[in-house]
């Protein structure tokens, strides 16, 4: 079982691009999953069973990875050797943070005065500045080959989803 040495990539045998078709990886996800299954090596050898074993949580480790624009990103930069965190940190923008404070003094405006309304707005607001960093990020990273500047708008991408997170929790808090 050679699959341990292999990067996610490889070991759904996808091409190494950002941009990736979600029922492709679904089914190579899940045509791995059925080929490293432990069921499968139950009569083998305790190394066979042990490295089965290994190979499906290196797969399960594979879809969470891969399925995530802002993980797979990450992961693509890693690859080239360049880190989203000392790269976000080093290229925060001015205009970037400006957008966090005010949608930070939006979230707790909304959240103090219970407002719905200007939450779900804040929502849409979130998402089409989550789709716009997906779209740099493609371009960045499959058409340009730009890892550093790539990693610069991951870190943007990973901030923007976490608050994103932030926004749904507050509005379930209304529900």
């Amino acid at each position: 079982m050679l699959l341990l040495d292999k990067n996610y990539f490889d070991l759904l045998q996808l091409p190494r691009a950002f941009s990736v078709d979600e029922r492709t990886l679904e089914g190579a996800y899940r045509d791995l999953v059925a080929a490293v299954h432990p069921d499968r090596f139950v009569t083998d050898s305790p190394e066979q069973r042990r490295l089965a074993m290994q190979a499906a949580t290196l797969a399960n480790e594979a879809w969470r990875c891969l399925r995530d624009p802002a993980s797979r990103a990450a992961y693509l930069c890693r690859l080239e050797g360049v880190s989203v965190d000392s790269a976000a940190r080093a290229g925060a923008s001015a205009a970037f943070l400006s957008e966090q404070m005010a949608w930070r003094e939006a979230l707790d405006e909304a959240r103090l005065d219970a407002n719905r309304l200007m939450l779900e707005s804040l929502q849409q607001e979130v998402r089409a500045a989550r789709d716009k960093a997906v779209r740099d990020v493609a371009d960045l990273i499959d058409a340009r080959g730009d890892f550093e500047a790539a990693a610069r708008r991951v870190g943007q991408l990973m901030y923007i989803d976490r608050f994103s997170e932030q926004v749904d929790e507050a509005l379930d808090d209304l529900s």
